[in-house]
């Protein structure tokens, strides 16, 4: 495939810039002609995060019904242009910095030329670069509710041009992530050029219908824009794909997209992906041909620049300029940007191409989703009545929701608590893994486990919750995160000690490492030397601590410190977190299944189902201070 022959984006900023200070005529490449402006508007990681961007201050920043009036004005602004006698002058009136060294990004910069683009000119595309939606009590309610999901009525509302498929998409399973595509009424295409659905029908019934495709060309003022999605190839490891196929040459990948674009006639290409850090898009940029911006997602890192407002808390974090500059196979400068999740911000890239498809110059920043301070919107109403409203009267109701009654106190406490000791509240979420994934391992082709194991940083509600109710929103204080439950098949004896070694490796610290447990019971000296492990999780210092492990059927794993003569392999059931060597947890890489369900779902299945408790958390079983699973001398 012949490429398109493209002048260096730095050395064609340059030449606009001088183009436009002094207003000198001459060849194309010192004057180029500006034959469409595109500004693309984008965010990524949304995740459910549908009233707000948090608790307190943050209350009145992001949401998804303030986030649509913010699109909906900068959709316009793009569409209309800004004063183009304003030269290097951005929107909010300051006068732009010109770059220092070529290469840098230009901020807010407009064209002064005699040719200026018309509004027949001028375009706007709107996309998202993927983790659309997120396990917690904001998506429950969408899986309460069924299809149409919250999140695809605002999606929807919003209006994307494409979307790009992230990897907490699949964390339901392939069949959630078909509800939520097929929920919306616009054809909005989710886009990955390196997945294969051809083994999950649902998802491949997308693909055949046209809502799932690896590209799409998007027809904007009679100009045609290329969008190519890709995932990260670590899906199957941090996620829950089942049969969807996942080619790990992502370059590769999009780069047979680009050909097939550009086959077309299509000369405006932007890359739309899902790799899980800003670095990961930096690292691919020399591998590709023929992309002309690169918008990340899954990193959460904040792009910006100086003046640009930000949400509080926001200005310690800034990863870098908006945008970046990396350089791809060709030599050619392309802009690579991202947002922070939650919308919290619309990322905004003016980008000017002349009449051959190259890059020509800029305008650029973040624009934070406020409603507070002088760039306050208010909340779209239809937003605000269709998914903001219905989603906090869900929370409230989960409030109301009683799912079990306890005749004992449950111990949540950080410390001392779930990150020090056995605790009651820690064996009731241990047991909980051990029930649904002896339930769901043979649907899953995995062994049952023997044993669970769950991190006390992940526990979250730092209180006792006294007996009596227990509602749906307390299971949720308890278990948060979007932690999946997961099974590690085959853990060696010897490695499953260094597993509990790292879990109690710093408890005089109160760390979250120290696991809470289900299946076993072990023994540990706290005045024995503490194991620490090196970065790629391998034992530097070994550790003393555990003294006996014990399975619950009476099988003898460790003895007197010692891993007994020929123990057999256990298979662990623990949250994904922990098996992708999160607290250090030394699992090193070991193949793990998760089983579609969070944890907090887990935890609450068990407490409601007829053959887990229930409805009942009984002192005998889950007496105070627990039932000594965990024994600590010293």
């Amino acid at each position: 495939m012949t490429r398109r022959v493209r002048t260096p984006f730095r050395l064609l900023l340059a030449a606009f810039a001088a183009a436009a200070l002094v207003g000198a005529p001459g060849s194309p490449a010192a004057d180029p002609e500006v034959h469409f402006w595109l500004t693309v508007l984008h965010n990524n990681d949304g995740e459910s995060k549908l009233i707000a961007a948090g608790d307190g201050e943050l209350a009145n920043y992001g949401g998804v019904a303030r986030f649509k009036t913010q699109v909906d004005l900068l959709m316009a602004e793009a569409r209309t242009g800004w004063d183009p006698t304003a030269c290097f002058t951005d929107r909010f009136g300051m006068i732009a910095a010109l770059a220092g060294r070529p290469g840098d990004p230009l901020r807010k910069l407009v064209s002064c030329a005699p040719n200026d683009v018309d509004l027949t000119k001028r375009g706007a595309v709107m996309v998202s670069s993927g983790d659309n939606f997120l396990a917690g009590p904001e998506f429950n309610a969408s899986l309460d509710k069924g299809v149409p999901f919250f999140d695809t009525i605002a999606m929807d509302l919003i209006g994307y041009d494409a979307v790009a498929i992230g990897n907490h998409d699949f964390d339901f399973g392939p069949d959630v992530l078909a509800d939520f595509i097929r929920g919306f009424e616009s054809d909005v295409p989710y886009l990955s050029a390196n997945l294969d659905f051809s083994a999950e029908p649902a998802l491949q019934a997308l693909v055949d219908a046209g809502r799932i495709a690896g590209s799409t060309v998007v027809k904007e003022r009679g100009e045609r824009v290329g969008i190519v999605g890709a995932t990260t190839p670590l899906l199957r490891f941090i996620s829950s794909p089942r049969n969807v196929g996942i080619d790990p040459d992502v370059a590769g990948a999009i780069n047979d997209e680009v050909d097939a674009l550009e086959a077309k006639g299509v000369n405006k290409i932007i890359l739309i992906s899902h790799l899980q850090s800003i670095e990961e898009d930096l690292a691919l940029a020399p591998m590709l041909s023929g992309v002309d911006v690169m918008i990340a997602g899954g990193g959460d890192e904040l792009l910006a620049n100086p003046g640009d407002r930000l949400v509080p808390g926001d200005e310690g974090i800034v990863f870098g300029p908006y945008p970046l500059i990396a350089t791809d196979g060709d030599g050619n400068d392309v802009p690579v940007i991202t947002t922070p999740g939650s919308y919290k911000y619309v990322g905004e890239l003016g980008v000017a191409f002349d009449k051959a498809g190259n890059v020509v110059g800029m305008n650029s920043g973040p624009v934070r989703v406020s409603g507070v301070g002088p760039d306050a919107v208010e909340p779209d109403p239809v937003v605000q009545a269709e998914v903001t409203e219905p989603v906090a009267e869900a929370l409230e109701t989960l409030d109301e929701n009683v799912v079990a009654t306890s005749e004992v106190d449950l111990d949540g406490r950080r410390g001392p608590g779930v990150r020090t000791m056995e605790t009651n509240e820690g064996n009731l979420i241990a047991d909980s893994f051990l029930y649904q994934g002896t339930k769901l391992a043979a649907s899953f082709g995995v062994d049952a486990p023997q044993v669970a194991l769950q991190n006390g940083g992940g526990i979250r509600n730092d209180s006792i919750i006294p007996a009596g109710p227990i509602t749906e929103l307390d299971t949720f204080d308890m278990v948060p995160f979007a932690n999946f439950l997961s099974i590690v098949e085959d853990v060696p004896a010897a490695q499953f000690k260094e597993i509990l070694e790292n879990a109690v490796s710093r408890v005089e610290f109160t760390d979250g490492r120290f696991a809470q447990i289900g299946g076993f019971s072990y023994t540990y000296d706290a005045a024995g030397t503490a194991q620490v492990l090196n970065a790629d999780g391998t034992v530097a210092t070994p550790g003393t601590r555990v003294r006996e492990v014990v399975l619950d059927d009476g099988t003898v794993v460790v003895s007197g410190g010692s891993v007994v003569p020929m123990a057999a392999s256990i298979d662990v059931a623990t949250i994904d977190f922990l098996a992708r060597g999160g607290d250090q947890y030394p699992f090193r890489g070991l193949p793990f299944t998760t089983l579609g369900l969070t944890y907090q779902q887990a935890l609450e299945g068990y407490l409601v189902e007829a053959d887990g408790l229930n409805g009942t958390i009984t002192a005998a079983q889950y007496p105070e201070g627990g039932e000594g699973r965990i024994t600590r001398l010293n």
